[in-house]
């Protein structure tokens, strides 16, 4: 794995390879079928503190550089992506809080996670997918609280989360500029969720509506400041992004793993077909996309870390590795032949698994719109 990482993270990523081939791999193909929450993998998880590998150093976190992290996530996507979206998510849903919430709250959302809690992060509603902007969750101001009414949907660890980031509209006149962000804690009056979605892929992490009913959070709960919701959850976007092209990364080198170790052991014509100039064609095309994508994702995550501008390639990153996910995986298929299409083998849940990173935290059209203004200009 081509990531440039510290002693500490080449260390952590022995161990991360090593649960995963102990309690990940095998067990989540049983998890595959039955669309189950694997609740006992993510609890041995958490005993290695891999919940928390986003926390900051100053909030308890293990202080590791964004590259150093991406390393380890997509290693536990290439154990099974739907394991590494849950770990990711949770990052995602503690992003808002760091980018623009107050040190009580940064330091809330970093214990519960330390103690074993997912964060998730709530933006999309029925009639507001792209247009994250046409959101119509709604919080009334009443005193030193803040009432929240609406439903997010398609939201990752949903049903599993001790808090969740919500945009909800405080001024309806304003448009995305009346956007705000809100930290709710699960178990607050008023919040429930709504029935797992049986989805096509990624199916061991948890994807549910998420329902806020006269939810009243107290005001000092407020993300940043009004009307400033919109702006947190693009910012928050623009890390996020890198994050899916990380795991989408690790679904290719899954792919060429199982390709390789297929082709040297299916034989025909009196050779294992790994000797044909065809497949090895095959497999370099299907190396040079998926290091690709991860040096994108590298060069990204470093951009970050360095608090240069990251925008396009964020984007760049989440549309690419995305793209040639499911390129990968379809080649990974051919190379199986027959037996690539049957569930018996592996690689047909990778081309399941692959097709939501071109779709969630904005589908890859949007990432062409957001390089292409960042490319000529708007």
């Amino acid at each position: 794995m081509a990531y440039l990482i510290s002693e500490e993270a080449q260390d952590l990523l022995q161990d991360v390879k090593n649960f995963c081939e102990k309690e990940v791999v095998e067990q989540c193909k049983e998890y595959d079928k039955t669309g189950e929450w694997p609740k006992e993998i993510y609890e041995k998880a958490i005993e290695q503190g891999y919940q928390a590998l986003e926390v900051p150093e100053e909030y308890g976190g293990p202080g590791l550089s964004r590259v150093d992290v991406a390393a380890l996530i997509e290693q536990m996507a290439i154990a099974d992506a739907g394991f590494a979206t849950t770990i990711s998510a949770s990052g995602l849903g503690m992003k808002p809080v760091l980018i623009a919430g107050s040190d009580e709250l940064k330091k809330r959302a970093c214990d519960l996670i330390l103690e074993g809690g997912f964060g998730a992060f709530c933006l999309t509603e029925p009639g507001a997918g792209s247009d994250a902007g046409a959101g119509k969750t709604t919080a009334v101001k009443d005193g030193d609280y803040y009432v929240l009414n609406g439903r997010k949907c398609f939201i990752t660890n949903g049903a599993v989360a001790s808090f969740y980031c919500v945009t909800a509209m405080t001024d309806k006149s304003a448009g995305v500029k009346g956007i705000s962000m809100f930290f709710v804690e699960a178990g607050t009056p008023g919040v429930s969720t709504g029935k797992e979605e049986d989805k096509m892929g990624i199916r061991t992490s948890n994807t549910c509506d998420v329902v806020f009913e006269d939810c009243r959070i107290p005001a000092k709960n407020l993300i940043g400041a009004e009307g400033k919701g919109f702006s947190i959850a693009m910012k928050t976007l623009d890390q996020a992004r890198t994050w899916m092209g990380c795991v989408a990364t690790g679904i290719a080198q899954r792919g060429i793993n199982e390709a390789i170790k297929y082709g040297k052991e299916r034989v025909q014509f009196g050779k294992p077909i790994i000797k044909n100039q065809a497949i090895q064609f095959k497999i370099a095309d299907m190396q040079i996309k998926t290091e690709t994508a991860r040096q994108m994702v590298a060069h990204a995550l470093t951009k970050m870390d360095m608090g240069l501008p990251h925008s396009m390639e964020s984007a760049i990153a989440k549309c690419y590795a995305s793209d040639i996910a499911i390129q990968v995986a379809s080649e990974a298929i051919q190379i199986f032949g027959g037996y690539g299409y049957s569930r018996e083998y592996p690689v047909e849940k990778l081309l399941r698994d692959a097709k939501i990173f071109q779709i969630f935290e904005g589908t890859n059209e949007v990432q062409r719109i957001v390089v292409a203004n960042n490319t000529i200009g708007r």
